[in-house]
């Protein structure tokens, strides 16, 4: 199922099968991804692609410094007026955060009001509403995208909100070649796809993640990595404990998408970066050279730490 899937993706999402494999990590996993890159590189499209490939019900919500939270969780409305106590009954409108797969555009354009309205639903699966808290589909995956180059009136999200995202990754450019098939396309692809495997596999599969085996001597290379973040005194901030959760559900889900029902260690170095780069903080970072101190760092930490 996890072969059809990916296939299919890179049907569309030309020459760029890590890219492609790590958000199905993501998404196997039951959490959020973070695309920090350049316009125009494919961001929407991998999800509408995904959306398609699995029969899910997709949106896409543009953030921009006017929207507000119930613009995004929804809200309720007077739908008619009780005939013996005059007074109106009120309906609940659903926000497109009730879909399977959110395309969170942009999403520090927004404020961290706006920002935080996406806190509950991606932490907890749920939104509270009105005093009431309505389940969110299942499964609920969302995909952030914002622009590392452009900062001017964007607000940049805290660590809070950044710690509810699995991955941050980019995309990047296609190779050469692949981008001029994309030049001699005469339509949208993924407008002509047809679901190759259905939401119900997808909880299968999801639950089969969990059952990945992770031996002790691995479950200790996550700690000597997390321990190594904290005991620096370079790093401010080291991995906290729900990034070690992370890392080891990050783990299991990409041991699965490689056909393994078992963790190596070179699935836990491989995903450090992704993982654990955007939930540490330096000392002395700038914001617009950030990432990159932090990669580097982890870097560092991984040619020390002993490998089981």
């Amino acid at each position: 199922m996890i072969t059809k899937l990916q296939n299919q993706i890179e049907q569309i999402i030309l020459g760029k099968t890590t890219t492609v494999q790590l958000c199905l990590t993501a998404f196997l996993a039951g959490e959020h991804l973070l695309l920090e890159d350049v316009p125009g590189v494919g961001k929407t499209m991998l999800a509408r692609t995904l959306a398609r490939s699995v029969n899910a019900e997709f949106r896409r919500i543009q953030f921009t410094p006017d929207l507000l939270p119930a613009e995004i969780t929804g809200s309720s409305i007077p739908s008619a007026v009780n005939e013996i106590s005059h007074e109106n009954s009120w309906r609940f409108m659903p926000g497109p955060i009730f879909a399977n797969i959110v395309l969170a555009d942009e999403i520090n354009r927004a404020t961290p009001r706006t920002q935080s309205a996406l806190l509950e639903a991606m932490g907890e699966g749920c939104v509270t509403t009105d005093g009431k808290t309505r389940q969110l589909p299942n499964p609920f995956f969302v995909i952030a995208t914002q622009n590392p180059m452009e900062f001017e009136g964007t607000f940049p999200l805290p660590e809070s909100q950044m710690d509810r995202f699995l991955m941050r990754i980019s995309i990047g450019y296609a190779p050469r070649e692949r981008e001029k098939e994309l030049l001699e396309r005469r339509m949208r692809p993924e407008s002509t796809l047809t679901p190759v495997i259905n939401l119900d596999e997808i909880r299968i599969l999801q639950n089969e993640v969990r059952n990945v085996r992770v031996h002790e001597a691995i479950a200790d290379y996550l700690m000597d990595i997390a321990d190594a973040t904290r005991q620096d005194p370079s790093c401010r901030v080291g991995v906290s404990t729900r990034g070690l959760q992370a890392l080891y559900r990050a783990a299991q889900a990409w041991a699965k998408v490689q056909g393994r029902d078992y963790v190596i260690p070179d699935d836990v170095k491989f995903l450090t970066i992704p993982v654990l780069a955007h939930r540490i903080v330096m000392k002395s970072s700038f914001r617009n050279d950030s990432r990159k101190n932090s990669e580097d760092f982890l870097r560092k930490v991984l040619e020390r730490v002993l490998i089981p």
